[in-house]
């Protein structure tokens, strides 16, 4: 049975107390008619069970995502747009939907205990490294929404990314590579487009091939759909994980071509 499928099938067991089982109690509190007292508990999502660690990326994603879209005092059109883009990718629905859309308006409340949550997030995700990494990147992308990203709301950042155990460098290295991702699927000109797509693979114009093709394999590996849903990644956003794949085949190809047609020196 999928994590969602529990959910419905009124299970409470992946609802492991603290903030996040809070905030999906909130999300889903109207879903029931009987109410959230009567589910029950299923002894067998402990803590790292594949849907366990499912429901709190679910939860916390669209937390998160709400929380950031309104650090700057208001919640844009784009940053609405955003979180609609990851639904649509997500392909929700309608259930889920609207417990997603719930989990954003939580986010956006007074007082939303992030590190709190956060803190939860780690703990429930245990060592899933690059499950966290596209957690990070998924919460950065709605930060660039908007196609700007003020001090506040990069300074919030630093402060998500340090919670979950990021060094200012390794947040500063995430941060890069999800602007080129956001650059590199715009209109631009040819060479802007190129210099997206080292700044998408986290590296120098100045690599060497070998270390192109290192970054190129690095970054497939980190994000692929298949080992990401194994890890925790909720299934229904695999299409997520699969874009980003695209895009960094593609710009290392597109790396390869520029520098075989001698289009830049190195």
């Amino acid at each position: 049975m999928s994590w969602w499928g529990r959910v419905v099938g009124g299970t409470f067991g992946f609802m492991m107390g603290g903030p996040l089982g809070a905030l999906m109690g909130a999300a889903l509190g109207n879903y029931f008619d009987s109410g959230l007292s009567n589910l029950s508990i299923d002894e067998s999502l402990g803590l790292g069970s594949r849907e366990r660690v499912q429901s709190v990326f679910f939860t916390t994603t669209f937390a998160l995502m709400g929380y950031i879209a309104k650090v700057d005092g208001r919640v844009t059109k784009d940053e609405i747009a955003m979180a609609e883009r990851v639904m649509q990718q997500m392909n929700l629905n309608q259930q889920q939907r609207t417990v997603a859309v719930n989990l954003f308006n939580e986010g956006k409340k007074e007082g939303f205990p992030v590190h709190e949550v956060l803190a939860q997030f780690k703990r429930e995700s245990f060592r899933r490294s690059n499950l966290v990494q596209i957690f990070l990147e998924i919460i950065v992308a709605t930060a660039f929404a908007d196609g700007q990203l003020d001090s506040r709301e990069q300074k919030v950042l630093q402060d998500v990314a340090h919670d979950l155990g990021y060094s200012r460098n390794q947040f500063n290295d995430l941060l890069a590579r999800v602007s080129g991702q956001a650059q590199f699927g715009d209109p631009v000109s040819s060479y802007d487009k190129i210099t997206a797509a080292y700044e998408l693979l986290g590296i120098s114009e100045s690599a060497t091939f070998g270390e192109v093709k290192k970054a190129y394999r690095r970054q497939m590996t980190q994000h692929h759909p298949d080992k990401l849903v194994a890890k925790g990644l909720p299934e229904e956003m695999i299409d997520i994980a699969t874009a980003k794949t695209q895009d960094i085949k593609e710009a290392y190809e597109l790396i390869n071509a520029d520098r075989a047609s001698g289009g830049r020196r190195h």
